[in-house]
């Protein structure tokens, strides 16, 4: 009779701390398997995930969590976490509608003290946590894993000066797999591989802090400096150490007696700041994983004994293939232009472009910030920057885009992927909001493609741009199968085209939504209603001739937006309440994404629960009209 897997013995984290240190071990391995297997069901984070199961386990058996606050920093590294607290029968609907998130969630468990999904919040929340511990809040300790690729960013740095600075009982781990999504790129990247090519001295420095410990403050000083010199380290300290944290490491992160050695003797023994440096392996236990560089960070569903991943019916060009490719044949008829990404040269579609011209293409890690005013000085110095991020990261560097930008006039290019509801990865990753916040800015240029086709065009057109900033949004996916022009056609700026005339309802879109558009217009058809139907093309400057023309001629006019409240419908409210169009009697409806977030699921459920379906867009356009409606009738 076999014996009964450990992984079935673990309701959660306290069933771990009744195991030994080989059993811990043993379930490690086990832990591992079942993370491959529930993602090969649903796919998801797999590279991340397996890289730090060992570190997960441990974690949790040293600490007594949830009581002390473990806090992931992104979170596409929880999935092991997630079954050891308590969601193991729940991972077959992981990232799906219903089901849990790929990220950590406050909502979904007490396990999950902090939610996250952008980069780099981890020690921030961290220090939150151990202030409220230390004014009496009932928190125990607070430890946040962050990797080497999130700790590039400023907010990591901004973190880390303020909490040596506060000198608080705070642990970080630093999770260095040399490889995130892109390969790690900088100055912080090229350190973490000089200390990890460092023979770690754990002991050494466990042996030395004693030591030092129990000398008078000057005689600690130059012991100090001895063991810096001891333990082959450059200068008096490491740069942790340096910022006031008590620097371990680097360690194997995939040792499970030198985790556990490691995090029993700081648990114990800490006063004030550790940083602790494990070096793991992305991907680990899964050969595929392990080999890949990038794709098995964020994989599709799998064949779990090759690591085939399952493809998609693809029968149009994804708009962001579309976009590299464009902006790539721009470069090559402008060497003015450049192009700028925050660590997603492939998930942006620059790495088709850094392909053919690589000094060209600048990657400048997870830094939205800086890539921003980065770009705004190279549109300063003449040249035609092109900085291309996804809406969702894009929000991080709103007051350089506010300062450095706008304020400024210059002409950065602002190429926006994942504009709308993304799928899978839910409400931190939608991009609901870059329409409002950024037509709100003087001298601004706002732009989505309707289709691939436009995207093209739209890439021209701001190519061509340097009378001040200009943006284009474009979704995540496949386009819808239109035609392709041979070369981008320069649009007129703040002009957009009519596709269909009725005399009944006119339905005027931005983006991407335009073909669910023209199937609401189908299905009004269908009832003898006419509609015509538009492509703004542009929510700044408005098309105000075709919006009054529409105005004008239809009992009601619709706007349709891949975006929140505030956007384009709302600019074009305005425009009507200032022109008096609405006192003549037109009717006007702003379909957009609810006051809501909202959660994983397809991206086509995610619209059907924002009211944003064919269906759903024609049953307003009939309650304009003063049409009675049966229930689901359209």
């Amino acid at each position: 009779m076999s014996p009964t897997p450990l992984l079935d013995r673990v309701a959660g984290p306290h069933d771990l701390r009744a195991l030994d240190d080989t059993e811990l071990a043993a379930l490690s391995d086990e832990l591992r398997a079942e993370v491959i297997s529930a993602v090969s069901r649903t796919g998801g984070h797999l590279g991340s995930s397996l890289g730090v199961v060992e570190l997960t386990v441990a974690l949790h058996a040293v600490f007594r969590t949830p009581f002390d606050k473990l806090i992931w920093d992104v979170g596409h590294q929880c999935y092991p976490h997630k079954i050891l607290t308590g969601r193991r029968h729940r991972m077959d609907g992981l990232r799906q509608g219903g089901g849990i998130s790929g990220f950590t969630k406050r909502s979904e468990s007490e396990h999950d003290p902090f939610g996250a999904a952008h980069s780099s919040t981890s020690i921030s929340a961290a220090l939150g946590f151990t202030v409220g511990r230390d004014m009496g809040q009932p928190t125990g300790d607070a430890i946040a894993v962050i990797g080497d690729g999130s700790i590039t960013a400023g907010m990591a740095y901004e973190a880390l000066n303020n909490a040596g600075a506060e000198g608080r009982r705070l642990f970080v781990i630093l999770n260095d797999n040399d490889m995130s999504i892109a390969p790690p790129v900088g100055a912080m990247s090229g350190y973490l591989r000089k200390l990890g090519a460092t023979p770690p001295a754990l002991a050494l420095r466990d042996l030395a802090a004693g030591f030092e410990a129990a000398l008078p403050a000057p005689l600690r000083d130059h012991a100090r400096r001895t063991r810096a010199m001891l333990t082959g380290q450059p200068g008096s300290a490491t740069l942790f150490e340096d910022l006031g944290f008590t620097y371990l490491g680097p360690i194997d992160g995939h040792s499970m007696p030198e985790l556990l050695a490691t995090l029993r003797a700081v648990r114990a023994q800490a006063t004030g700041p550790v940083l602790i440096h494990a070096r793991t392996v992305k991907g680990k236990g899964y050969a595929p994983a392990e080999a890949s560089q990038c794709c098995y960070h964020g994989v599709s569903k799998f064949d779990l004994a090759t690591g085939a991943q399952a493809k998609g019916g693809a029968n149009a060009p994804s708009y962001t293939g579309v976009f590299g490719k464009a902006l790539t044949e721009a470069a090559a008829r402008d060497p003015k232009l450049v192009a700028v990404t925050a660590a997603m040269p492939g998930g942006t579609g620059l790495d088709i472009m850094a392909k053919r011209f690589p000094r060209r293409v600048f990657d400048v890690g997870i830094a939205e910030q800086h890539a921003v005013t980065f770009a705004a000085g190279m549109a300063a110095a003449g040249l035609r920057p092109f900085c291309a991020i996804y809406s969702t990261f894009l929000q991080r560097g709103y007051d350089q885009i506010v300062h450095d930008v706008a304020l400024q006039g210059l002409p950065v290019r602002f190429a926006i992927d994942r504009a709308g509801l993304v799928g899978a990865d839910g409400a931190t990753h939608a991009g609901a909001f870059d329409v409002a916040y950024l037509s709100n800015l003087p001298g601004f240029t706002v732009m989505a493609a309707g289709d691939e086709a436009d995207l093209i065009r739209m890439v021209a057109t701001a190519a061509a741009h340097d009378a001040g900033p200009i943006a284009f949004r474009f979704p995540r996916g496949e386009g819808v199968g239109v035609d392709m022009p041979d070369f981008g056609e320069v649009l007129e700026i703040g002009k957009g085209r009519v596709l269909a005339e009725g005399s009944h309802v006119a339905f005027l879109s931005f983006g991407a939504h335009l073909d669910e558009v023209r199937r609401a217009a189908e299905l009004l058809a269908r009832r003898g209603i006419t509609v015509t139907l538009a492509d703004a093309r542009f929510a700044k400057p408005l098309d105000t001739d075709l919006i009054g023309q529409l105005a004008r001629h239809h009992a009601a006019l619709i706007t349709v937006e891949q975006g929140a409240q505030g956007g384009f419908g709302a600019m074009v409210l305005h425009h009507l309440a200032n022109t008096g169009a609405l006192d003549r009697g037109l009717t006007v409806r702003t379909v957009t994404l609810p006051d809501r977030f909202i959660d994983q699921a397809s991206p086509a459920q995610m619209y059907e629960q924002a009211g944003m379906s064919a269906a759903a867009i024609a049953r307003r356009a009939l309650d304009a009209l003063g049409v009675a409606t049966v229930a689901r009738a359209v």
